[in-house]
């Protein structure tokens, strides 16, 4: 008997070795650098392409390799274990929203519906998580830059074959085929609007990449062109008003970095003060400033729209009527509001009155916490550093800001995985809890050495 024990044993031996090296050979790979790079990519590439998957593929394709990101982001996380501090895993702000979208499926018209929709919402946030931890900020510039020159080349190649070859619309992409008329055109992302911020982002990446020196000068070169010519063929309102702002913004960062140490929070509260004055001018002069940019009859559409959805928000003005992030129009109170509108919205076309309508006073309370404590602290941190690739963390959460008053891209897809990466980007270096575990190890997105690819 002891003899065919042993036997038995040394038989199962040999499996249970084998299962143990697949196991550690797949946490190796997970854990690799390699194959975070693959992973940033692909997350970035689904979500910039999303209206293209879900127009050639369909919403069930969309959902399943979203899925798939998630449960692989979760082994990458498993598999860093040792060397990602947990206490600095997700911002405190982002806990807080994300927890407030969930209680409200309480109360939603649809607990269903909105549970899913809420769940969407947290898989998309648990990749830009991930990809906050696996990568620095180069890295994910670079990442970023390169799915989104194919994307705007992609559009290009689609536009010039829709418009001037075959001179008809992609209607399953929503391509209508104008760019012989100079626009609007609307390339893979459904909408001129949507392309117009994608082409804002893009450039404010493209730029990062050519200052640090990330990509070869034609390929800078080539890159700012197309951003700039499809920003521009969009013909969206938007875009002058996003290269307005971000302009101004890199030239006031730029100025700050160049200030003595000593003058700095002097200065910061200069500047402070000055954006508070601007904003108020900007909003007494708002009719005359939309005037010049030619979108009147466009904001008299929004304003009814806003104040639609206002008139409902105050039915329920603290919680909300429950989270959906884009529109279920067969939902109340989005299906009374397109009915009294007589009109067809998936969102509310601002962010924060969309959260408002959604997630009551609180909900809007905690994303301005949110979004405001990510510029803050990556504003202070890209005034202090020196390499201008810190630049590029405050520019995003500038652009999604003001986006957010024209768009509600910054609540879901590829917006609202820009505002959860730039959150924990900022917090991995001004977070409270990067100074109570500062003798832990140290955040990925604060390794300099790290190669850029």
């Amino acid at each position: 008997m002891g003899a065919g024990s042993a036997m038995t044993s040394d038989a199962g031996a040999p499996g249970r070795s084998g299962a143990h090296g697949v196991a550690g050979a797949l946490e190796r790979l997970a854990a690799s650098a390699d194959f975070a790079r693959a992973f940033t990519l692909t997350v970035f590439a689904t979500l910039v392409g999303t209206h293209l998957i879900v127009a050639v593929a369909g919403i069930v394709t969309l959902r399943t390799i979203i899925a798939g990101l998630c449960v692989v982001a979760i082994g990458i996380l498993v598999a860093r274990r040792e060397e990602i501090s947990f206490l600095r895993l997700v911002p405190t702000t982002l806990l807080m929203f994300t927890t407030w979208a969930f209680a409200s499926v309480f109360w939603s018209t649809d607990a269903f519906s909105s549970f899913w929709r809420w769940t969407a919402m947290a898989a998309v946030a648990l990749l830009a998580v991930t990809i906050g931890h696996v990568r620095d900020t180069l890295q994910t510039a670079r990442a970023l830059g390169d799915v989104l020159r194919a994307a705007l080349s992609v559009s290009l190649v689609l536009e010039v074959l829709s418009g001037i070859i075959f001179d008809t619309p992609l209607r399953f992409l929503g391509i209508q085929g104008n760019i012989a008329s100079f626009g609007p055109i609307q390339g893979i992302f459904g909408t001129r609007n949507m392309l117009g911020f994608v082409a804002v982002v893009a450039l404010i990446t493209f730029a990062v990449e050519m200052r640090t020196h990330s990509v070869r000068p034609g390929v800078a070169v080539f890159s700012l062109s197309l951003g700039a010519a499809l920003g521009l063929l969009s013909a969206s309102p938007t875009v002058l008003v996003l290269a307005v702002v971000v302009g101004a913004a890199t030239a006031v960062l730029t100025l700050v970095r160049a200030v003595p140490a000593a003058q700095r929070t002097r200065v910061q509260w200069t500047v402070g003060a000055v954006v508070a004055v601007a904003s108020v001018v900007v909003y007494l002069q708002r009719a005359r400033i939309i005037d010049l940019l030619g979108a009147k009859d466009d904001l008299a559409m929004r304003s009814n729209l806003w104040a639609m959805a206002r008139y409902f928000s105050a039915r329920r003005p603290v919680q909300g009527w429950g989270w959906f992030g884009s529109w279920d129009v067969s939902e109340q109170p989005f299906a009374s509001i397109n009915q009294l509108l007589s009109q067809r919205h998936t969102t509310a076309l601002n962010a924060y009155v969309d959260v408002q309508l959604q997630l009551g006073w609180v909900g809007v309370l905690l994303v301005c916490a949110f979004g405001g404590l990510a510029l803050v602290r990556s504003w202070l941190d890209a005034s202090q550093r020196r390499s201008v690739v810190y630049a590029w963390t405050p520019l995003m959460v500038i652009t999604l800001a003001v986006t957010s008053v024209f768009e509600s891209v910054a609540l879901f897809g590829l917006g609202w995985l820009l505002l959860v990466l730039c959150a924990v980007r900022a917090g991995q270096s001004r977070g409270w809890r990067e100074r109570l575990g500062a003798g832990g190890p140290p955040a990925t997105g604060t390794i300099p050495t790290l190669p850029p690819g």
